[in-house]
């Protein structure tokens, strides 16, 4: 995958991996620069890039048509990364997946179209994707998998309703959520949920 950045461990090496997805207008070894804040360094990391930094043109919750195409084109990039990983023998109870903004609703829509047992799915400031919840689109048993959503609790980009309705809806796919919404209208990653994080999931 030419568009595909790798730090940390050698896959070959590694016993957990974390797949890191960038936000609009960002870039794979922005979204890398986090592993000097997560505890991450036991792991591969592997940091796919969107064509053009965005993994989709409109927001999340636009009409499903005007992102369909894009969104279904950066899923199966995230597919390919997940592959990769698999394919080095890492079980997916120790992967583990890692975004901001877009990149957390990414996070959160690629694992709960194939629910399993992860090693985590952080998601700061994201919510699962579409106009509307459909909860069809999403199978499989997420088996207590640890998912963390942080975000403003008024975000321009991400509804506090979205985030709640998406907890929700993991919950019931058998994720053991935590959401914390914070009283502030920053679109940023604090360092509140950083050590939350660190000490929760990545322990």
């Amino acid at each position: 995958m030419s568009n595909l950045k790798t730090a940390g461990l050698p896959l070959e090496k590694a016993k957990k991996a974390a797949i890191l997805i960038h936000g609009r207008g960002a870039t794979a070894t922005s979204i890398l620069s986090l592993s000097d804040y997560l505890k991450l360094e036991d792991f591969a990391l592997l940091a796919p890039q969107a064509d053009g930094n965005t993994w989709y043109p409109f927001s999340f919750m636009a009409p499903d048509l005007q992102n369909g195409i894009a969104l279904e084109n950066s899923i199966s990039i995230l597919e390919s990364a997940w592959s990769k990983i698999v394919d080095s023998g890492i079980l997916p109870e120790n992967i583990y997946l890692i975004g901001f903004s877009q990149g957390a609703c990414l996070s959160l829509e690629f694992t709960s179209r194939n629910a399993q047992k992860l090693g985590g799915v952080i998601a700061f400031t994201g919510g699962l994707i579409g106009e509307k919840l459909q909860p069809e689109k999403y199978t499989g048993d997420f088996n207590g998998t640890p998912v963390f959503i942080g975000s403003s609790d008024r975000d321009f980009h991400v509804p506090a309703s979205r985030i709640k309705e998406s907890a929700e809806l993991m919950t019931k796919m058998g994720a053991n959520v935590k959401t914390w919404l914070f009283d502030d209208p920053e679109h940023t990653i604090r360092e509140e949920e950083i050590n939350w994080v660190n000490t929760n999931i990545l322990m």
